[in-house]
């Protein structure tokens, strides 16, 4: 049974405050215990505002590198890059924001040129902050072909092609495994909806028989998983 603990909220504002208040939290713990912190955090439209209150807090930012959990196989200027969103709220606080992708790379090159780019952080991460889509994949971890890949490789980081592509970005993609992310000190999960609540509990319950991607993941976690939703 997966260890998972829900947090209820009755507006996004208390979401977004208890979200990016974790955040902040696991970063201070981080780097009062090691000088500084790793941290993932997630793409899409869902973390904006917790991210944009996040930006605001006296933290050491220096001493903090942020890296997606999956970016999609574009330059970083598109507007679909992961990365530049992260640059553009945590570069000027000073913070190291690395890219899991750049150049024009065929996707599994891609993926092994994100894993080579992954030694030069500290392992494991300190957080890793996850949303969910309503087909159950997390960061870049789709239903399809590349399933089993981003779940099984021993690599910090795979390229994926999700099979259909998402309509909202038909690109392909590069990712943390589920090895990179289950080893990370701390992992939330940021969702909205009783749609996704629906699918987020059958993969809970199923584990590593769901047939949601999030399901297989957190199958093998040795954590507890904080999980905070709002409808």
């Amino acid at each position: 049974m997966i260890e998972a603990e829900w947090w209820d909220y009755d507006s996004a504002e208390e979401l977004t405050e208890a979200v990016a208040g974790d955040a902040q939290f696991v970063i201070e713990s981080a780097l009062d215990a090691r000088g500084d912190a790793v941290v993932a955090f997630p793409g899409g439209s869902t973390p904006l505002a917790a991210l944009d209150l996040l930006k605001k807090a006296k933290l050491r930012w220096k001493d903090v590198t942020i890296l997606p959990t999956d970016d999609r196989l574009v330059p970083v200027q598109d507007k679909l890059s992961n990365v530049r969103m992260l640059a553009e709220r945590f570069l000027p606080l000073g913070a190291r924001v690395l890219p899991l992708t750049g150049g024009d790379l065929p996707v599994a090159e891609a993926g092994k040129a994100a894993d080579a780019r992954l030694q030069a952080v500290h392992w494991p991460l300190d957080f890793v902050w996850l949303g969910m889509g309503a087909d159950g994949h997390t960061a870049s971890i789709f239903p399809g072909p590349d399933l089993e890949a981003a779940l099984t490789a021993p690599h910090r980081a795979i390229g994926v092609t999700p099979d259909p592509l998402p309509p909202e970005a038909p690109v392909a993609r590069v990712t943390l495994t589920k090895s990179a992310i289950l080893s990370a000190r701390a992992v939330l999960i940021h969702i909205t909806g009783a749609e996704k609540r629906k699918v987020l509990e059958k993969a809970l319950k199923d584990g590593a028989g769901s047939k949601y991607p999030i399901g297989r993941l957190l199958a093998d976690t040795s954590q507890a998983i904080d999980i905070h939703w709002c409808p």
